[in-house]
């Protein structure tokens, strides 16, 4: 019997088969049970902020589970007031802004689904019906039934037929925007940068268009920051880049470098909405995670590696364009979220021959490749990221050339 005998015996068949059996990380790597090393450009999808074992994740733990794991909240812990306090400052809340935890980035959405909610009950008591709740289409927040209605992909939901009413589907433009949002719309929940789609950017000015309507129509914009939050794409959240202010913003993945939290953070009159009873979570918030998160937020800050984010994501996409292929067709993203297009629909051919480099990295669909290394990154690994994805990519190419010489040098 081999792990992958295990794995198909014992685990949920929803992800797949695995792909390997990892033992152990550090930094940029990971070894997986017959000492091979991998270099990890994918880190947890985007989680992994740190990367793997780093001193201040290893510390945070340690230290917190020999104090106060866990007591429910019916109590406050120092570590979940601290870390809401440092998630306000960074996405600048100001004072009204209100801090609600959860444990994962699906978890973050219903909590922002419940609000865009009581944000439509609140009207209704005003005099004003609004059922509708907008988002964009090929967007991704979920996989709870929940979060599924706001994810735009229509075979993701096909097999959980109904879904949750009352949401509508946009493309993702100024102009569909101007067109659909009315009175009656209680938010618009927005990907500032669609991950699960292919690391695809909104339109230049999306964002600034998106709060101006929403504002002028009293409808909530609801940003989900899973993905590109935690300083990811060289700002602390994508919608920095923009210069605005949301009503609410999911977090969830990097805030905790690995440790298992998410959280919805609130600005302005959309920090009233909830009230005793309308929401919670038994382990949302609990003394451990919010003492790692705290720790790994505070080393993002204390090693200034939103910087390096912009300035390694830069010098990435630099790289990777630079590489003579006739398979890569460019580079998209923002600071190290990128998105590699491929000019043919070969992207799970190139990450297993990337694997076999020993490379890590993901494909979101069939034409673009998703990096997402940890925001420690820096020349040593891009050179040796460059490397192999080269040798990945040559792969790719010569079995194609093989096969359909005329279609790849098309």
């Amino acid at each position: 019997m081999t792990w992958q005998d295990d794995a198909g015996r014992d685990l949920v068949r929803s992800f797949g088969e695995r792909m390997a059996l990892f033992v152990r990380g550090e930094g940029s790597y990971l070894w997986d049970a017959d000492g091979r090393r991998y270099l990890d450009f994918l880190a947890g999808i985007a989680v992994d902020s740190l990367g793997h074992a780093h001193p201040a994740f290893v510390e945070a733990i340690s230290t917190q589970a020999a104090t106060l794991a866990h007591v429910s909240n019916y109590f406050a812990t120092p570590p979940q007031l601290a870390l809401a306090a440092t998630l306000k400052r960074l996405a600048g809340t100001g004072e009204s802004g209100r801090v609600y935890f959860g444990n994962s980035g699906a978890e973050a959405n219903e909590a922002a689904f419940k609000l865009a909610r009581l944000h439509g009950a609140k009207s209704r008591e005003a005099g004003a019906d609004r059922p509708r709740i907008l988002a964009l289409k090929d967007a991704f927040h979920g996989r709870t039934m929940g979060t599924l209605a706001l994810t735009g992909k229509p075979w993701m939901q096909e097999p959980f037929l109904p879904m949750t009413p009352g949401v509508e589907f946009i493309d993702s433009t100024v102009e569909a925007l101007e067109a659909a949002i009315d009175d009656r719309v209680a938010a618009l929940f927005v990907e500032p940068v669609k991950g699960e789609a292919g690391v695809v950017d909104l339109p230049e000015g999306y964002l600034e268009a998106a709060r101006e309507i929403t504002e002028r129509h009293g409808a909530l914009l609801v940003i989900d920051e899973i993905q590109t939050g935690a300083g990811r794409t060289g700002e602390w959240f994508a919608f920095q880049h923009a210069g605005i202010t949301p009503d609410a913003i999911t977090v969830a993945k990097g805030i905790g470098g690995g440790f298992p939290i998410g959280a919805l953070i609130t600005f302005g009159e959309a920090s009233e909405l909830f009230y005793p009873g309308t929401h919670g979570s038994t382990f949302g918030g609990n003394a451990l995670g919010t003492a790692v998160a705290e720790a790994v937020l505070g080393e993002i800050e204390r090693a200034d590696l939103v910087r390096n984010a912009a300035e390694r994501g830069e010098q990435l996409r630099a790289a990777i364009l630079g590489i003579d292929s006739e398979l890569i067709g460019g580079c998209r993203g923002r600071g190290l979220l990128v998105g590699v297009a491929l000019r043919h629909p070969v992207a799970k051919a190139v990450v297993s021959a990337a694997q076999e480099h020993g490379l890590v990295i993901n494909a979101p669909n069939d034409e673009t490749i998703r990096l997402v290394p940890p925001l420690t990154i820096g020349d040593i690994e891009i050179d040796e990221f460059i490397a192999l994805f080269t040798a990945a990519v040559r792969t790719v190419e010569d079995a194609l050339l093989l096969e359909a010489p005329t279609e790849v040098r098309a």
